[in-house]
């Protein structure tokens, strides 16, 4: 008996007992699992296990996630949080390819900041440049506009003209019209004297951009008594003072401020035909 027992469970040199060679024995071995040093990941991938973590440690911002996907997710995040706890180097690597991202961002967001500022500061230059333009257009325009001095009006006495009312020939030209009608400047300038003058009552003076005078005389008020005016600016209203028979404006044009010059004449060189 014992011959044969010794037959059935042969053993090794060693002592260990050897396996029955058995029909059902294949079944119950287990496969053998590789030697390795355990799967490797990339800094890519320790990126996002970072980021992961780094979300589920906040608060939580999403939809809660079913039972299901959740138990995958954690499992996932423990398997990475001990991949990069057995590796710190590769731990480091993700952090600082993280950190990289971010300065990227960051960088990249301020470009875009200070790109938007450039466009808008060239958009207001180019805005100011424009009413720049408009404003000096428009200036120049008045510079060689010019009107008639007031409204309603009829000559009754010309430049050259003698009358008893006068020590010398007439200086001026004449536009009766109404007390109170407005006197306005026939072009642009700058009021240089405002007040009463002896004969000619209440005088506006008015020095064109090419230093004419325009004398506004017997006037009946002072509208504008300084300042620069434009084209059709109320310097006074039509009156009877001085040395006057009835209402009416006393127009002079004095070129330089020198001798005057026919009115008619000068007017109608630029446009205006009383």
């Amino acid at each position: 008996m014992a011959s044969s027992h010794s037959q059935a469970h042969p053993r090794t040199d060693s002592g260990n007992q050897l396996l029955l060679d058995h029909p059902d024995a294949a079944r119950h071995r287990m496969p053998r699992q590789p030697r390795s040093g355990g799967p490797l990941i990339g800094v890519t991938a320790m990126t996002a296990a970072l980021g992961a973590t780094a979300f589920a440690a906040g608060p939580a911002a999403a939809a809660p996630q079913p039972p299901a996907v959740a138990a995958a997710d954690s499992a996932e995040q423990a398997e990475q949080q001990h991949l990069l706890s057995a590796d710190p180097g590769l731990a480091l690597a993700a952090r600082i390819q993280l950190q990289a991202d971010g300065q990227r961002t960051a960088a990249d967001e301020s470009a875009r900041l200070a790109a938007a500022q450039e466009a808008e500061a060239k958009r207001a230059a180019q805005e100011a440049e424009l009413a720049a333009q408009q404003a000096e257009a428009k200036r120049a325009e008045q510079r060689t506009a010019f009107t008639a001095p007031t409204s309603n009006y009829e000559l009754t006495a010309h430049y050259g003209q003698s009358g008893s009312y006068w020590s010398h020939l007439h200086t001026g030209l004449d536009f009766a019209a109404a007390t109170g009608t407005p006197v306005t400047a026939v072009g642009a300038g700058t009021v240089t004297s405002a007040g009463w003058s002896g004969a000619y009552g209440y005088r506006v003076i008015e020095t064109l951009t090419d230093g004419t005078e325009i004398w506004y005389c017997h006037l009946s008020a002072i509208v504008t008594a300084s300042g620069e005016v434009a084209p059709g600016t109320v310097l006074g209203k039509v009156g009877a003072t001085g040395n006057v028979t009835g209402p009416h404006l006393h127009l002079e044009v004095r070129p330089d401020g020198a001798a005057p010059v026919d009115p008619l004449d000068w007017l109608r060189e630029r446009g205006i035909n009383p």
